[in-house]
C-alpha cells in the first residue's frame, strides 16, 4: 500500500489557522483564568467558628461543644441541614455517639490556608473515639481529612465517616456513583427509605440549579461503603463508611444481598474494626451539570426529557459496583437478568466514562461467577431466591429462573462484552473475556444436535410449560427464534473480535455458524425455519414435532430478524414493518406490544388469557432500541413517531414502571425497568448515527427533517465531541480536529494525528500528523484541508519519494484528489 507523505518544502511542521474556519468563535479554546482566591477567614474563631471560602463553596465549621460543618453553600445555595450538618458518628450496639456531642472541648489551629482541628473525643469512659479533622480549600473544591482512633477493636453497627444531612430530599435530583449507578431521590417516596452501594465517589447534581457536588473518598487500602436515607423528617442523610473489608447488607436472612430498605436505616451488617488510627480524605468539590452533563442542541426533539430520561430511567438498572441490569435497585426482591443483550448499549446514550468502566467490572464479576464450569451462564441474580429454580442458586445470589433454563443468558452476554468492548476500545480488558466468551458460546451452540444450524431449547414443546428466553412464561420450546436471533446477533458481534485478538480459526468457525444459522432462520417453518408464508412474519418458535408456534407478529423476534441482519429480504423486512405500523395505528398504541395478537391457548402461563395481559400482549418499552435500529433506514419518521411518544409518556409518569397497559396504556408493575429508555438509546444509535468501534467512532444518521441542525456533545475515549447533524453534512469535532463529511464515516483522534475513515471501513483511509488544529472536508472526489499555512509550498513523499509540490492557497486550504483504495499519510 502506498503511502502519501505531505510536509513543507522547507521541513518544517504545519503552522494552522486559528478555529474560525470551524464556524467557532476564535477564543472558544482559550485557556479560562484562575479568578479564584482561595482564602480563609476568622484566624482566631469566635465562639468556635471558621468560615472557609474555595470558589463555589464555601464552609462553616464549628468547632466547640461540637465538632461539624455546619454550613456548605454549593453556588449560593445553602445544602444542609442546620441542625446537625456535617458530622462523624458511631454506632455500637443500641448506642450512638457522634461529632455533635464532644467530651471536651477541641483544639484549632491555622497554618496559611489548613485548618486543623485536633483533639475532638466522643463515645463514653470506657470507649472514646478520638479523631483529629484538617481542611485544605482549593479551587471550587475542599478537601477534608479525618483520623480515627479506637483505644480498642470494636464491633460496630453503623458508622459516618462522615454524615451529611441534606436539609431536604429534594435539595438534589440524585447522586451518581462512581461506577455510574444512580441514587434517585424521586423514588425514596416516603421516610426511612435507605440505599446502601459499594463506591468512593458521590456526585449529587440538581437540574433545577444547575448545582453539582462531588464528594470523593481517598482511604488507601481500604473499602469504602455509603449509604442514602430519608429521614423522618424528610431530610436526606449521606453516610460515608471506611472499613478493612467489604460491607456486607444485612438483609435478607440467608442471603445478605439486599441493597434498597424500607422503614430502617441499616442497610449495612455490622463490622469489626481493630483498635488504632484510620485515615482517609474526604473532597468535596463544586461541578457545573449542564458543563457536565449537558448533551446539546436537540432540534426537533424535547432535549430536557431526552436528558432526563438518560440521566436517570437509562441508570435505574444498575443496584451496585458489580451488579448491572435491567430491573432496578428499588424493586422488592431486586432481579438482575443476565439475559438482556442491551446492558452495554444502554452505556452508548449515557455517555459516561465510569458507568462504562463500573461495567467492565461487572462482567469479569459476571465471568468468575455467573459461568458454570461447563459454559452455561445463569440467567438472574437477585436480593432473594424466590424466583429460582430449587437447588440452582449460587452463594453470589446467580440461578436459574424457577420458568425455565433461559438460554439467552449465553449469547447476551457475549453480546454485552462485544459492545462495551466497542464502547471502550480496551483490548486488554477484552482478552480477558475472551476464553469466557468462547466458553459460553460453544455451551449454546452444542444445542444444535441435528447440525441444521438452529440451537434447541432443554424443552420439546409448549406442553411442558417451561419458559426459554426473556419472555419467560410464554412457553417457548425446542428451536427458539428468539434466542437464535440474539446468537446470531452474538456471533457476529464476536467474530469480528476473535478476529482482532488473533484467533482466525475461531473467528472462521463462528462465521460459518452465524451464516448457517441465518440461512436455516429465512426456512419457512414447513422446511425447518422460522419464516411463516401464511402470516408474512418471523414465528416465535417451533416444536420438536416441526409444529409452528408465536405465528402471533412477536415484535422483538421481528424487529430483531430485521436489526440484526438475518432478515436481509427487503420486501420481507418491509412488510412486517408496514403490517406493524399499521395494527399500530389501528389500536393508536404509543410504542410496539410485545405481541400484534394473542399467543394460542396452552403456548404461555394460563394467568395471561384472555389477551391482552402481561407477556401475552402489555407494552414493554425494553424493545425500543432494536425496534427504532429495524425503522431507522427504512422510515425513520416512524421511528422518531414513537420516540416523540415515549418522552410524551414520560412528561405524564416519569416512565416509572415495569410495563403499559394494552387497553388503558397505564402504567402497570411494582418495577422500574431501565430499559424504558431504550428508544432514546436507539434514538442515539440509528437516527443520529453515532456508534463507538473499538478503533472509532462510527457516524452513520438516519435524521428525519425536522431533527436537522441537531449538535450533539458527546464523549469518547477522553475527549468531548461535537457531533453537527444537518441535511447531508455531518461533522464530528474535537479541540484539535473537525471531519465534515456528507456521508458516514469514522473520526479516531490520538495524541497529535486524526484518522478518517470512509463509510464503514474498519481501516483509516486517510492519516493526519499535526500537533495544530486542522479542519477535514470530504467532498465529491476531494480532500479539503484548512488550517495549512498560507502560500506555503509542500512536498508529497510516496514511499520516501518526493514525487510532486503542490501550494496552499490564500486562506490555507488546499485540495487533494481522493485516490481509491490507497492509505494517504499527511505529516
Amino acid at each position: 500500500m502506498e503511502v502519501l507523505r505531505i510536509l513543507p518544502a522547507i521541513m518544517q511542521r504545519i503552522f494552522l489557522l486559528p478555529l474560525l474556519f470551524f464556524g467557532l468563535s476564535p477564543g472558544l479554546f482559550a485557556q479560562t483564568p484562575n479568578p479564584i482566591a482561595i482564602r480563609s477567614e476568622n484566624p482566631a474563631p469566635r465562639a468556635g467558628e471558621i468560615t472557609i471560602y474555595a470558589g463555589k463553596l464555601t464552609i462553616t465549621l464549628e468547632a466547640d461543644e461540637k465538632a461539624r460543618i455546619a454550613s456548605l453553600i454549593v453556588n449560593g445555595q445553602s445544602v444542609l441541614n442546620t441542625s446537625q450538618g456535617a458530622y462523624t458518628a458511631l454506632t455500637i450496639g443500641k448506642t450512638t455517639w457522634s461529632s455533635l456531642a464532644l467530651r471536651s472541648k477541641p483544639n484549632v489551629n491555622r497554618n496559611g490556608d489548613t485548618i486543623t482541628i485536633d483533639n475532638i473525643r466522643y463515645g463514653s469512659e470506657h470507649l472514646t473515639i478520638l479523631e483529629k479533622w484538617t481542611l485544605i480549600p482549593q479551587k471550587n473544591a475542599i478537601r477534608w481529612q479525618i483520623e480515627r482512633t479506637l483505644p480498642r477493636s470494636t464491633q460496630i453497627e453503623t458508622a459516618g465517616t462522615p454524615v451529611f444531612t441534606f436539609n431536604g430530599i429534594d435539595v438534589w435530583d440524585g447522586a451518581y456513583q462512581g461506577y455510574g449507578g444512580l441514587a434517585w431521590f424521586y423514588l425514596f417516596n416516603e421516610p426511612l427509605c435507605t440505599y446502601g452501594v459499594h463506591t468512593n465517589s458521590s456526585s449529587f447534581w440538581n437540574n433545577k440549579t444547575g448545582n453539582g457536588l462531588d464528594i470523593v473518598v481517598d482511604a488507601k487500602d481500604k473499602q469504602v461503603a455509603m449509604r442514602y436515607t430519608r429521614t423522618p423528617d424528610s431530610a436526606l442523610a449521606y453516610a460515608i463508611t471506611v472499613s478493612n473489608n467489604e460491607l456486607l447488607p444485612r438483609y435478607d436472612s440467608g442471603t445478605n444481598r439486599r441493597r434498597f430498605i424500607r422503614g430502617k436505616t441499616d442497610v449495612w451488617a455490622p463490622y469489626s474494626q481493630e483498635a488504632g488510627k484510620t485515615q482517609e480524605w474526604v473532597t468535596l468539590h463544586y461541578f457545573d451539570v449542564n458543563d457536565r452533563y449537558g448533551r446539546g442542541r436537540f432540534n426537533g426533539l424535547d432535549g430536557q426529557k431526552i436528558s432526563a430520561v438518560l440521566n436517570t430511567i437509562a441508570r435505574i438498572g444498575v443496584i451496585d459496583s458489580l451488579h448491572f441490569g435491567g430491573n432496578s435497585w428499588h424493586t422488592p426482591y431486586g432481579p438482575i437478568c443476565l439475559h438482556e443483550q442491551y446492558i452495554a448499549q444502554l452505556g452508548l446514550a449515557i455517555d459516561d466514562p465510569n458507568y462504562l468502566k463500573g461495567y467492565q467490572s461487572c462482567l469479569d464479576f459476571y465471568r468468575d461467577h455467573a459461568i458454570q464450569p461447563d459454559g452455561r451462564v445463569l440467567a438472574r441474580w437477585a436480593y432473594t431466591d424466590e424466583d429460582a429454580m430449587q437447588g440452582t442458586a449460587t452463594k453470589e445470589g446467580f440461578y436459574e429462573a424457577q420458568w425455565g433454563i433461559l438460554m439467552d443468558a449465553n449469547p447476551d452476554f457475549v453480546s454485552n462484552v462485544a459492545d462495551l468492548y466497542n464502547l471502550t476500545g480496551d483490548k486488554r480488558w477484552v482478552k480477558g473475556q475472551q476464553a469466557a466468551c468462547e466458553k459460553a458460546l460453544d455451551w449454546i451452540l452444542a444445542r444444535d444436535s441435528d447440525g441444521n444450524g438452529l440451537v434447541e431449547m432443554t424443552t420439546d414443546n409448549e406442553k411442558q410449560k417451561r419458559g426459554s428466553d426473556w419472555i419467560d412464561i410464554i412457553w417457548a420450546s425446542y428451536e427458539n427464534a428468539f434466542v437464535n436471533a440474539k446468537l446470531y446477533h452474538a456471533l457476529v458481534e464476536w467474530t469480528a473480535i476473535e478476529r482482532q485478538l488473533g484467533n482466525t480459526t475461531k473467528a472462521a468457525r463462528y462465521e460459518t455458524q452465524a451464516a448457517k444459522l441465518k440461512t436455516a432462520f429465512n426456512k419457512p417453518s414447513q422446511q425447518g425455519g422460522f419464516w411463516d408464508e401464511e402470516t408474512q412474519c418471523y414465528i416465535h418458535w417451533r416444536d420438536k414435532d416441526g409444529s409452528a408456534h408465536g405465528r402471533n407478529l412477536v415484535t422483538p423476534v421481528n424487529f430483531m430478524a430485521i436489526a440484526y441482519g438475518i432478515c436481509d429480504d427487503t420486501l420481507r423486512s418491509r412488510h412486517i414493518l408496514d403490517t406493524i405500523e399499521t395494527l399500530m395505528e389501528r389500536e393508536n398504541l404509543f410504542f410496539w406490544p410485545l405481541c400484534m395478537s394473542s399467543y394460542a391457548p396452552g403456548e404461555g402461563n394460563d394467568w395471561q388469557f384472555p389477551f391482552p395481559n402481561y407477556e401475552n400482549g402489555d407494552l414493554f418499552l425494553s424493545w425500543g432500541s432494536v425496534a427504532v435500529r429495524a425503522y431507522a433506514a427504512y422510515r425513520p419518521e416512524l421511528a422518531v413517531k414513537y420516540i416523540r411518544k415515549v418522552l410524551d409518556q414520560y412528561s405524564k409518569d416519569g416512565l416509572a414502571f415495569q410495563r403499559y397497559g394494552r387497553k388503558l396504556q397505564n402504567g402497570l408493575g411494582d418495577d422500574i425497568l431501565s430499559g424504558n429508555s431504550l428508544s432514546i438509546v436507539g434514538l442515539y444509535q440509528a437516527i443520529y448515527g453515532i456508534n463507538p468501534f473499538y478503533n472509532r467512532l462510527y457516524l452513520d444518521p438516519h435524521l428525519t427533517p425536522d431533527l436537522a441542525g441537531t449538535e450533539l456533545r458527546y464523549n469518547f475515549r477522553g475527549s468531548r465531541l461535537t457531533i453537527t447533524l444537518d441535511t447531508a453534512s455531518y461533522s464530528i469535532r474535537d479541540n484539535t480536529f473537525r471531519i465534515t463529511a456528507s456521508g458516514p464515516f469514522g473520526f479516531f483522534h490520538k495524541n497529535d494525528t486524526l484518522f478518517y475513515f470512509s463509510g464503514a471501513n474498519e481501516t483509516p483511509d486517510l492519516t493526519i500528523i499535526s500537533g495544530a488544529r486542522l479542519s477535514l472536508t470530504v467532498q465529491h472526489a476531494n480532500y479539503i484541508l484548512s488550517g495549512l499555512n498560507p502560500g506555503r509550498t509542500y512536498s508529497i513523499f510516496v514511499d520516501g519519494t518526493r514525487t510532486k509540490t503542490f501550494r496552499s492557497n490564500a486562506t490555507g486550504s488546499a485540495l487533494l484528489p481522493i485516490i481509491a483504495g490507497e492509505h494517504l499519510q499527511i505529516q
